[in-house]
């Protein structure tokens, strides 16, 4: 049996990571890197661990690497080349990416890890800020059986479900699969408050009818009442939905899937983006609704 993890580094202290890292500080030996350094220093007034202020080398005593960061060109910057991840990391590591990135870039990561004795699972989230702050993440993971084993209890420390979906690429595929259906349910419950409100009915009377039957969801749940008021600054931001979005509809290109409303919602964002909602949430779809002219 394989030592218990002790000693981790948390990379990317955003909006998700800085409450992950959080997390795990009150269970593990925790370092923390972000590439704007204040992030950190002021990560670390807030919670107890240590800054590591470069990447390469690496301190040789981590057991498992956890990243959350922006995008595949972030991740490539991150994981390969001379100063990268992979180059630097001890065999034997665990390398855990949490970034919603496409499913080519985990199997490539996954295999220049594997060629160096590094293990690696891909393990998108979803719940949100909140969900962050709270630990009650889910995490899809891909990845392989055992390094999946030893890794999970370190995502148990901030989430509420954690699945191994398949092979490497596997967590990103069903991230894409999570965003396609937010796509679908937030539309549908923008219309449904906008119709109310042409109609004359009462929306928050309407939503408490049609949330104790079919209709009901974590969406109507969670965002009906800042909907109504027309607040969207609780949640997922226009501007990262359509980089999420963009890479489920260039895997669908490639799978043959068909993804007709998920692309037609993917152009209403960038109405949204157009009305200057870039850093709305997601339930902003409301919005372009009350204010579309034609």
């Amino acid at each position: 049996m394989s030592d218990p993890v002790q000693r981790v580094l948390f990379i990317g202290l955003g909006v998700m990571g800085y409450h992950m890292a959080g997390h795990l500080s009150g269970q593990f030996h925790t370092r923390v890197f972000n590439r704007t350094a204040t992030r950190a220093q002021q990560w670390l007034k807030e919670f107890e661990g240590e800054h590591c202020t470069h990447l390469g080398p690496l301190p040789e005593d981590l057991d498992i690497i956890l990243t959350c960061i922006g995008d595949d060109r972030d991740l490539r910057q991150i994981y390969f080349g001379n100063a990268g991840l992979i180059a630097n990391a001890s065999p034997g590591t665990i390398l855990i990416d949490h970034t919603t990135a496409s499913a080519d870039i985990a199997r490539e990561i996954a295999q220049s890890a594997k060629a160096r004795g590094i293990g690696f699972i891909d393990a998108p989230v979803s719940g949100g800020e909140q969900g962050a702050v709270n630990g009650q993440l889910t995490v899809m993971c891909g990845g392989e059986p055992a390094i999946f084993e030893r890794a999970k209890p370190v995502m148990d420390v901030y989430a509420k479900a954690i699945n191994l979906l398949g092979s490497a690429g596997s967590g990103q595929l069903t991230k894409m699969c999570n965003q396609i259906a937010i796509a679908g349910l937030v539309q549908g419950l923008s219309e449904a408050i906008h119709f109310s409100e042409q109609a004359g009915l009462d929306a928050q009377q309407v939503i408490d009818v049609i949330s104790k039957g079919a209709a009901q969801s974590w969406q109507m749940d969670n965002r009906h009442k800042t909907m109504i008021d027309g607040k969207y600054e609780h949640g997922f931001a226009v501007d990262w939905m359509r980089k999420d979005l963009g890479i489920c509809l260039e895997e669908a290109r490639r799978n043959e899937a068909k993804l007709p409303v998920t692309a037609l919602v993917d152009q209403f964002y960038a109405d949204i983006q157009a009305m200057g909602g870039k850093r709305w949430d997601t339930s902003s779809l409301l919005e372009r609704l009350r204010n579309r002219r034609s």
